[in-house]
């Protein structure tokens, strides 16, 4: 264990994220001063947890930097930070959130963390570094007044819900969500795209279908640009959008 904590402090010093050093300042104003988390800040206004990550706490925040967020498909962190958007942002935001402290030294002794989402993240030490899902974290243990913030370099994708429907379209676009996430979060972007894919053909082919017009124009025009993509991130995050959207638009 000390071999595999050693190369951990040496990226955290070598990190060119720089944090004030007093303990005095909550997770939001820690990371706001920072300079680094400027969408961050921005996607946690937008869905009204400001507040609740400046409460007492503690909390442990995995905080995707802005390159981070930049890293996303074009357009995702734009629709992200819309209203009606608000609750799939809330998910992804809380699914980087642990309530209590987990320094970096009892971080590396797990092989999972339950989010404030109620959904689990996978930690993992590959070559010195420690993962969250496939997120390396690259500056560790910063020191806030309400609890403590690891840097990431990607953002997490939370696992679906469920609480849903397992029966007919619904369940079809559940079960695709949670393994395609698995896939994704292992690096098999795109196995995730296609199943994904798989799941919006199915969809549109069932005959009890719940699906509208509206919803197979999203399914169709998400396999369409899907299909013209050369980038398996892109085409695992179009066919996802599109899935999520079909589903809250049947709840």
């Amino acid at each position: 264990m000390k071999v595999i904590i050693s190369p951990l402090l040496a990226l955290a010093a070598l990190s060119s994220i720089t944090f004030a050093e007093s303990k005095k300042a909550d997770i939001v104003d820690t990371a706001v001063a920072a300079g680094s988390f400027k969408t961050l800040a921005a996607a946690l206004k937008a869905a009204d947890l400001v507040e609740a990550l400046k409460g007492d706490g503690p909390f442990t925040v995995f905080a995707p930097t802005d390159e981070a967020f930049a890293k996303l498909p074009k357009g995702t962190v734009e629709s992200l930070l819309k209203p009606e958007n608000k609750s799939k942002l809330s998910d992804i935001l809380t699914y980087h959130v642990v309530s209590g402290k987990v320094p970096a030294r009892k971080a590396l002794k797990l092989e999972s963390a339950t989010a404030l989402n109620k959904k689990d993240i996978a930690l993992e030490v590959r070559d010195g570094a420690l993962y969250l899902n496939e997120s390396k974290v690259v500056k560790t243990d910063i020191k806030c007044a309400n609890g403590i913030i690891h840097v990431i370099d990607a953002v997490l994708l939370p696992p679906a819900g469920k609480k849903v429907s397992r029966t007919g379209t619904q369940g079809l676009m559940t079960v695709a969500i949670e393994k395609g996430v698995r896939l994704f979060n292992h690096g098999q972007h795109g196995a995730c795209a296609d199943l994904y894919e798989i799941a919006a053909r199915a969809s549109l082919q069932m005959k009890d279908t719940a699906l509208d017009s509206h919803d197979r124009k999203v399914l169709e025009a998400a396999l369409q640009a899907s299909s013209h993509s050369r980038c398996d991130t892109t085409r695992a995050w179009t066919m996802r959008r599109a899935l999520d959207r079909v589903m809250v638009s049947n709840r």
